[in-house]
């Protein structure tokens, strides 16, 4: 999403500090500190990255193109980094695009795919419909778009994550029930892999989002994928 205020559905953060360890011994017998991670917690083993390359497209809109973020910051750049972390050998390839509707990532999505030199991706996580509520687009529209969007995958054969968005109240009753009906209905019919409301950790503190009440701060990247990853992995083809 790129413009348009979306304080109608509200907008959570959590700060990290560092802590460090020093020893007592005489100089010349100095240990060396025990690694400290972020949380002040004993940092875990690094988990060696292992196995094949897996390609992950990150195809939507501004919430995955990084609006307002450092580019390290944004969405598919930390997931890339939570999954490496975890030894998973991860390429998240960024193809969000600001200001995208579902109409308009219908119309770059075979481009995205057939600019893959090794094949297709291991996994696509679908996210866009935020746009479509932004202007006000009927939920019709969006639902035939995605569905568009996921049958071209399905005939590519690539697994797909989609990330759902949900209704303001203030859209009404009839509108929230069709639109936030649309993902639900189309992960059942095409065999998609479903975070329902994939903003669900972060949407009520507005201390995670920017000004603008719609994009979310480092933070709140943070936060979301710590509470995605386990999602992403576990639509991740097992590797035989």
């Amino acid at each position: 999403m790129h413009n348009g205020g979306w304080s109608k559905i509200g907008v959570a953060g959590a700060a990290m500090l560092m802590l460090a360890a020093c020893s007592g011994e005489p100089d010349d017998a100095t240990a060396p500190a025990a690694d400290v991670a972020e949380d002040s917690k004993p940092a875990l083993p690094t988990i060696p990255v292992m196995g094949p390359e897996r390609v992950i497209i990150a195809f939507g809109d501004s919430l995955f193109a990084g609006y307002g973020l450092d580019p390290r910051d944004a969405y598919p750049e930390k997931l890339e980094n939570g999954l490496r972390a975890k030894g998973i050998n991860a390429d998240v390839i960024n193809a969000g695009v600001s200001g995208d509707t579902t109409a308009a990532g219908l119309s770059r999505l075979e481009f995205t795919l057939a600019a893959q030199k090794n094949g297709p991706p291991a996994l696509l996580i679908l996210e866009l419909g935020g746009n479509d509520l932004l202007r006000g687009l009927s939920p019709e529209e969006t639902r035939a778009n995605l569905a568009k969007m996921l049958t071209i995958l399905r005939k590519a054969k690539v697994p797909v994550l989609l990330m759902g968005m949900r209704a303001p109240p203030n859209y009404g009753p009839e509108f929230q029930a069709k639109f936030d009906a649309i993902y639900a209905d189309l992960a059942k019919e095409y065999g998609a892999t479903l975070i329902p409301f994939w903003l669900e950790d972060i949407y009520r503190d507005p201390a995670l989002f920017q000004s603008d009440r719609i994009h979310p701060t480092a933070d709140g990247i943070e936060r979301l994928v710590t509470s995605t990853l386990p999602r992403v992995e576990g639509a991740l083809p097992k590797v035989e």
